[in-house]
């Protein structure tokens, strides 16, 4: 969708999520936004694919929060990642972080993060895909163990916690949106919010 030129004010700005790596990413704009919680099930389908998980995901929180505030444009995000076709979530225990670790060392993994923008009041839907590929590195067992008794990423999908110490087990990191891996694709929500009527700059 191209961006759309707007007379009535800039629409607020909505943050379909209580992450706080996506409230401290969607920060850097400087933009005033508030925070809601999408209350959406993200139980995967029977055989669903990653990326198409990520962007069903992505759309379902945005919607849930625009039914709520239609004059808003709200953003929701969703990382899944994708190793070999398996997707990998949020491990949520220290036993299942250990096992993606140990299943995703030497593999590169694509990190799928969906992001939608969504304002009822002006007929304004859009959703992307940020698909950043990372290399891990051949790490043992004892470097597993002390990555996470540093970070306890066991809210991040993969166990990937990259902006911290995580980086030490990866190889290489390939993207075209640098803030992607950590939750929220920047560029293209600037993009989409400029297209939404929201003023950046």
């Amino acid at each position: 969708m191209s961006e759309l030129s707007f007379t009535a004010a800039a629409p607020r700005v909505v943050l379909g999520s209580t992450s706080p790596y996506r409230r401290e990413l969607l920060s850097r704009l400087r933009l005033p936004f508030e925070v809601a919680a999408p209350e959406v099930d993200e139980t995967a389908l029977a055989g669903e694919p990653p990326a198409a998980l990520a962007r069903r995901l992505a759309l379902a929180k945005a919607r849930a929060v625009a039914d709520r505030h239609p004059d808003a444009a709200v953003i929701g995000s969703d990382q899944v990642a994708d190793l070999d076709g398996r997707p990998l979530g949020k491990p949520g225990s220290h036993e299942n972080a250990v096992a993606q670790l140990r299943l995703m060392r030497g593999q590169t993994v694509i990190f799928h993060t969906a992001l939608a923008v969504v304002c009822r009041d002006r007929g304004f839907e859009e959703i992307d895909l940020a698909p950043v590929r990372v290399r891990f590195r051949q790490y043992d067992d004892a470097e597993i163990a002390a990555y996470l008794r540093a970070e306890q990423p066991y809210d991040c999908a993969g166990s990937a916690r990259s902006e911290g110490l995580g980086i030490a087990l990866l190889e290489a990191i390939e993207s075209d949106d640098p803030s992607a891996l950590v939750g929220l694709p920047l560029i293209r929500a600037c993009r989409m919010l400029r297209a939404a009527g929201v003023k950046i700059l």
